[in-house]
C-alpha cells in the first residue's frame, strides 16, 4: 500500500484491525523486519509498519538529511491520511530515535512506547565524526562500508550459527537500500537532538527491550533509558542481538503482547478519515 506525504509516497504493511501500532524500522533496514510482528498481533490491534522515505518501496524525496524530524513528520502525515489519531509506537535503534522525535512534536498523539535496542542520548562528537565519513564513503563505493561496519555487530552469535535465514534477510535488506538512503540517514542520525531531557516528560506507558548479546546497544545503556522514565519496564531477550524482533520473534512478541493488554483503553483511536 502507498500514500503520498510530505512530496514523497511512502509504502507501508498492515495487519489486523483496531487500535493502531506503528511499527518504525531501524537503519539500513524497512518495514520487512516487523514481519513476524505484524503476523502475531492479537485480536484487536492493526499494525502499521511503514518503509521509511528512501527505505525499501517508498520514494527518497529531496530532502538533502533525513533528520528524525523529517521522518517523524512523514508518520504523522500518514497517520492523518490513514485517519488515525492516536497510536502506539514501536521502534528498533533509529526507528527508536524516530519515536522520540515523534513523542516531543506529537506527544498527544502517543499512548504508548515500545523502545527496542536504542538510546536517548545523542552522538557523540566523535561518533558524528565517523557517521559523516561513513556517509561519504556510501556515496563513493556502495553500501558495502555500512555492511562490512554493521553485519558483524547486529546479531548474536547464537542467529549467526543457528539461523542463516535470519543472516540472509539482514544482508538483503541491507544490499537492497540506496546508498544515498543510507548516507542521509546517516547524516540526520549525526545532527539528531539529545532525548535524555526528553525522558522526563514522556507520561505514557513504555516497554524497553534489548537483546542479551548486543554490542551496539548494551544492557547498561537500555537499564538508563528505562530508568530515566517513569514507570518503564524493561525486558532482556535472551539469544538476542540487536534485533530481537528478528532474531527471537516469539519472545519479542510474548512482551509485546503482554504491554499491549496493559494499556489504558483507547477512545481515540481512529477518525472519520478527512474530519
Amino acid at each position: 500500500m502507498g500514500v503520498t506525504v510530505n512530496g514523497v509516497e511512502l509504502e507501508w504493511r498492515e495487519r489486523g484491525d483496531g487500535d493502531a501500532i506503528l511499527f518504525i524500522h531501524g537503519f539500513p533496514f524497512n518495514s520487512a523486519m516487523w514481519g513476524h510482528q505484524l503476523a502475531g498481533l492479537p485480536a484487536g490491534w492493526r499494525g502499521l509498519a511503514p518503509d521509511l522515505r528512501g527505505f525499501g518501496a517508498s520514494e527518497i524525496g529531496g530532502e538533502p538529511v533525513f533528520g528524525m524530524d523529517v521522518f517523524a513528520a512523514d508518520l504523522a502525515a500518514l497517520l492523518d491520511q490513514l485517519g488515525i489519531d492516536r497510536v502506539v509506537l514501536c521502534g528498533l535503534s533509529m526507528g527508536g530515535y524516530v519515536a522520540f522525535e515523534f513523542w516531543r512534536r506529537f506527544g498527544e498523539r502517543v499512548r504508548g512506547i515500545v523502545l527496542s535496542d536504542t538510546r536517548a542520548s545523542a552522538d557523540s562528537p566523535d561518533t558524528k565524526r565517523a557517521r559523516h565519513h561513513l556517509a561519504d564513503r556510501v556515496r563513493e563505493e556502495g553500501p558495502s562500508p555500512v555492511i562490512g561496519a554493521l553485519l558483524p555487530k547486529l546479531l548474536s552469535p547464537s542467529t549467526t550459527r543457528n539461523n542463516k535465514g535470519v543472516v540472509s534477510m539482514v544482508r538483503a535488506m541491507m544490499e537492497e537500500t540506496p546508498p544515498e538512503t543510507m548516507a542521509r540517514a546517516l547524516l540526520g542520525m549525526a545532527s539528531r537532538a539529545d532525548s535524555d531531557p526528553l525522558l522526563r516528560t514522556i507520561d505514557v506507558p513504555v516497554l524497553v527491550t534489548v537483546g542479551a548479546d548486543d554490542v551496539i546497544t548494551s544492557r547498561g545503556q537500555a537499564e538508563m533509558l528505562a530508568r530515566g522514565i517513569r514507570g518503564a519496564r524493561i525486558e532482556l531477550i535472551e539469544g538476542a542481538g540487536h534485533i530481537p524482533p528478528l532474531e527471537q520473534p516469539d519472545e519479542f512478541n510474548v512482551h509485546l503482547t503482554q504491554f499491549l493488554a496493559g494499556l489504558p483503553k483507547n477512545s481515540l483511536s481512529t477518525r472519520s478519515a478527512g474530519l
